[in-house]
């Protein structure tokens, strides 16, 4: 069993429990190493080295997928409310580009939490058919926005 993920586990746990008795310890504990065995992670995957930089990464893709919410909700709430409504929907083909198929299905949520886009369809070689609220622009942008995912992903997840 790792033991470094089982303490990390555990003193997660108390930071969030913030409850030191005894009868919590061991629960925390018991938590801590059911979770360790069920993931079970394989030996050297994490490098101790890479963290600093899978850190940085994953604030930075947290971030960018806060901000690709909010602003995408915004044109969403745009569209709605417009009484013309300028809809253009359609689905467009993004190619996911990552290695792992954890960092391609975070990059499908990615697109999907996004108000207006949502991935309807991962084929085997990895392409996301998305349907789009307004897919005149959104093949212009979803080219540079996977890349930046896909950049971040590959560092947090090698």
């Amino acid at each position: 069993m790792a033991i470094w993920m089982v303490i990390g586990l555990w003193l997660v746990y108390l930071a969030l429990t913030a409850n030191l008795e005894l009868s919590n310890l061991v629960v925390g504990l018991l938590i801590a190493m059911g979770l360790t065995l069920l993931l079970r992670p394989p030996r050297g995957a994490i490098q101790v080295r890479r963290l600093p930089a899978a850190l940085w990464a994953l604030g930075r893709y947290l971030s960018v997928v806060a901000y690709d919410a909010i602003k995408s909700g915004l044109v969403a709430a745009r569209i709605v409310l417009d009484p013309a409504l300028p809809v253009k929907p359609g689905i467009i083909a993004i190619p996911a580009g990552c290695d792992s198929e954890l960092a391609t299905a975070l990059s499908a949520h990615a697109i999907t939490l996004a108000p207006g886009e949502m991935v309807v369809e991962i084929d085997k070689d990895g392409v996301m058919y998305t349907h789009a609220l307004d897919a005149t622009h959104a093949a212009e942008y979803v080219a540079e926005a996977q890349q930046l995912r896909r950049d971040l992903l590959g560092k947090i997840f090698p």
